[in-house]
C-alpha cells in the first residue's frame, strides 16, 4: 500500500536546509562585513549592546539596538502576513514571507559601507520574518536562523532515544543535526565567499531562498496531484 504524503514542503527537510544555509550566511554577512552585528542571534547582540550601555558608548549602543527593534519588527509583519494570507488559495502565505526576504536582501547588496546601520535593520529584519514563519521541519520544532535551540532538541531526542531505544527520537537526533551542520556550512560559505564579493554575497542568500520558493510551487502540486490519483 502505498504511502500518502501528509507533509507540506514549507516543513520539508530540504526547505529547512536551505534556510538554514541562508540564515548561516546572513549572520556570517553582517557580522564579518557590517560592523560585526548579528543578523539572527539577538541575544549576542543583546549582550553587545549591554556592554555598550555600560560603557556609555553610544554610537555602538545604536548599532546594536535598531537591529534588535527591526527583528521585533519582522516578527510582527511576518504573524499579520499569516494571519491576512493564511487561507489564500494562490499562493502560500510562507511563500510570500520568502519573497518578501528575497527583496530586501538584494536591496541590501547594494548599500555601501557607510550603510551598514540600514543594512543590519533590513537583513534582522528579514531573518525576522523567517524565523517565525518556518518553524516546522518534518513536523519537529526547529530554528532556520539560529542554533542553541536545535542543540536542545537534538540532545533531548538522542537521551529519549538511548533511554527508549525507539527509532523515532533518533530521527529527530539526525534531522537536528543536519540543520544545525547546513547552518554552519552556510556561516563558512559566507566567510568564503566575502573577500571575493564583498557587499554582493548576501545575494548568494537571495538564490537560495529563491530555490526554496521554487520548491514550495513544484511539491505542492505533487502532493496535489497525489491526493487526486489516491
Amino acid at each position: 500500500m502505498q504511502q500518502r504524503f501528509h507533509g507540506q514542503m514549507s516543513e520539508s527537510f530540504l526547505t529547512a536546509a536551505l534556510l538554514s544555509v541562508s540564515g548561516g550566511l546572513q549572520d556570517a554577512y553582517t557580522y564579518i562585513s557590517r560592523g560585526q552585528v548579528f543578523a539572527n542571534a539577538q541575544t549576542g547582540n543583546i549582550v553587545l549592546l549591554s556592554q555598550c550601555i555600560t560603557a556609555r558608548n553610544w554610537n555602538l549602543t545604536i548599532q546594536y539596538l535598531i537591529p534588535l527593534l527591526f527583528f521585533s519588527l519582522g516578527v510582527a509583519a511576518a504573524e499579520l502576513t499569516r494571519q491576512k494570507y493564511q487561507f489564500s488559495s494562490r499562493v502560500h502565505w510562507r511563500q510570500i514571507i520568502l519573497i518578501t526576504e528575497i527583496l530586501l536582501l538584494f536591496i541590501v547588496g547594494f548599500f555601501p559601507e557607510s550603510r551598514n546601520l540600514l543594512a543590519n535593520a533590513t537583513v534582522s529584519f528579514s531573518c525576522a520574518m523567517q524565523v517565525q514563519a518556518f518553524r516546522k521541519v518534518n513536523g519537529y520544532a526547529f530554528a532556520s536562523t539560529m542554533c542553541i535551540g536545535n542543540i536542545r532538541s537534538a540532545m533531548e531526542s538522542l537521551c529519549a532515544y538511548i533511554r527508549t531505544h525507539n527509532p523515532e527520537p533518533l530521527h529527530k537526533v539526525f534531522c537536528y543535526f543536519g540543520i544545525i551542520f547546513m547552518f554552519a556550512f552556510g556561516a563558512g560559505l559566507g566567510g568564503y565567499l566575502l573577500p571575493r564579493f564583498g557587499m554582493h554575497t548576501i545575494w548568494f542568500s537571495c538564490a537560495l531562498l529563491t530555490f526554496s520558493f521554487l520548491l514550495m510551487f513544484i511539491k505542492e502540486e505533487c502532493q496535489r496531484d497525489r491526493f487526486r490519483n489516491s
